[in-house]
């Protein structure tokens, strides 16, 4: 077994992540209606073949073949001269095998007409893409909210599987291009288990009212302690008041939006620096843009922690530029100069391309300072 671990890894053959739940019961229970036409078809050739070898000797594989064609009614005729009791077994066995035909084509009419089949089909199908996303996002309800969230969550290129428990949702999903999605009440195991939230960075909530949003910040940090994840789920919620805000902020969402201050916020902003809000627009709140800003995390056994940020020399290697430390107590220090000292588990604001905040967040992951800062 060890052996052929160890191929499979030299070979970077990757095993296809499954979903929780595969519909697989639900699935072969929609093929069940086709045993009885299948067991019919194995039966008519096993009495033909018999027939066939008993009444005029035919060899076993000119048996298998006479009935075959006989029984499909392909009219290739008789391979081998049949007696007139030859000839009586073949009409009995035209006769039931256009009964077996005509039950196969009644029992596959059904299956269809019903259509559960198909969706069955096409939500399994859903279920095993899902299964293959990391690190996306889980966006609960589909409102007007989500509509603008989603269409941002595409342009930044980042995965994400909307949740809701509308009968309508495929084609609400079609009309507004969500490439995953799953018909389930989010605060549900069946929504957690459907959505793989096991491999999410984290869950964004917008319901209509508080406690749909509580509901599912409740569920997502009970699976998060259930499956013994380490690095917790980043929940993003929203709430219409501030009292709302409070509430969802204890019971465990990290960030809360609430529309009428986000908006006055972005009109202030607008109305003192109209071209830095501009600025922002174009650059910063966009991925894989000509400007990036991010926060990396600096991990304890990081090679720079109790060292000078000079010494990472971030703008020589990838043109980044630290502008902020946050240390792990929330102090935080704005435009920090080359001496200031990097402490451990503290936060870096980056400012840089996309691809050099990449670069500086390998750099910050090695336990040793990489061998081109040698010779810097």
């Amino acid at each position: 077994m060890s052996l052929l671990k160890s191929l499979k890894k030299f070979l970077g053959w990757r095993t296809s992540p499954k979903p929780h739940i595969t519909l697989n019961d639900e699935y072969y229970a929609q093929l069940a209606p086709f045993r009885l036409p299948l067991i019919l078809t194995v039966l008519m050739m096993l009495v033909g073949t018999i027939g066939y070898m008993v009444i005029d000797n035919f060899p076993l594989m000119d048996a298998i073949y006479q009935t075959g064609i006989t029984f499909t009614t392909v009219g290739f005729g008789e391979i081998r001269p049949i007696s007139d009791q030859g000839r009586i077994f073949t009409i009995t066995l035209i006769i039931f095998g256009f009964i077996v035909f005509s039950i196969a084509v009644g029992i596959i009419a059904e299956v269809v007409k019903k259509g559960e089949f198909q969706k069955i089909a096409k939500e399994r199908k859903m279920l095993y893409e899902i299964a293959r996303l990391k690190h996306h996002f889980v966006v609960c309800y589909h409102n007007e909210f989500t509509i603008q969230v989603t269409k941002q969550l595409r342009e930044s290129h980042i995965p994400f599987v909307v949740v809701d428990p509308r009968e309508d949702l495929e084609e609400i999903a079609k009309r507004y291009h969500y490439p995953y999605y799953v018909a389930a009440e989010p605060h549900t195991e069946e929504a957690v288990l459907k959505s793989h939230l096991s491999s999410a960075k984290g869950v964004i909530t917008l319901a209509d009212n508080v406690a749909d949003n509580i509901a599912v910040i409740a569920s997502a940090r009970l699976y998060e302690k259930e499956i013994g994840r380490r690095r917790k789920y980043l929940i993003i919620a929203n709430a219409k008041s501030n009292e709302d805000d409070q509430k969802l902020l204890k019971l465990g969402a990290d960030k809360v939006v609430t529309a009428t201050k986000l908006m006055a916020q972005r009109i202030n902003a607008m109305a003192a620096r109209p071209d830095m809000e501009n600025l922002l627009q174009e650059f910063l709140y966009k991925k894989d843009t000509p400007l990036d800003m991010e926060e990396a995390k600096v991990h304890k056994s990081s090679w720079i922690n109790l060292k000078p940020i000079k010494a990472a020399r971030f703008r020589d290697i990838a043109n980044v530029t630290v502008i902020g430390i946050r240390h792990k107590d929330g102090k935080f220090i704005p435009m920090p100069k080359g001496d200031t000292i990097i402490l451990p588990e503290s936060k870096l604001l980056l400012i840089g391309t996309g691809e050099g905040i990449r670069t500086v967040k390998k750099i910050l992951r090695k336990k040793e300072m990489p061998e081109e800062l040698k010779y810097l």
